[in-house]
């Protein structure tokens, strides 16, 4: 992972729980850092990470537009 260049004050991360909708079961974790985004499946003791750079680079090239 690269060096952070950026920089939350306080904390350090967001944790997110995402559920499906319709049966509120856990899917997964979500975990925003200021250098990497973590994606860990339900179940899973191990997160997936992506530079915040590699994922601008595709969220803006494969991302739809949305309005605030």
């Amino acid at each position: 992972m690269p060096a952070s260049t950026n920089k939350f004050v306080q904390p350090t991360s967001y944790d997110h729980v995402i559920a499906d909708d319709l049966t509120d079961t856990k899917i997964g974790e979500l975990r925003v850092k200021p250098s990497s985004i973590l994606w860990k499946p339900k179940g899973s003791h191990k997160y997936h990470s992506v530079s915040l750079g590699d994922f601008i680079a595709w969220i803006t090239a494969n991302g739809a537009l949305v309005a605030k």
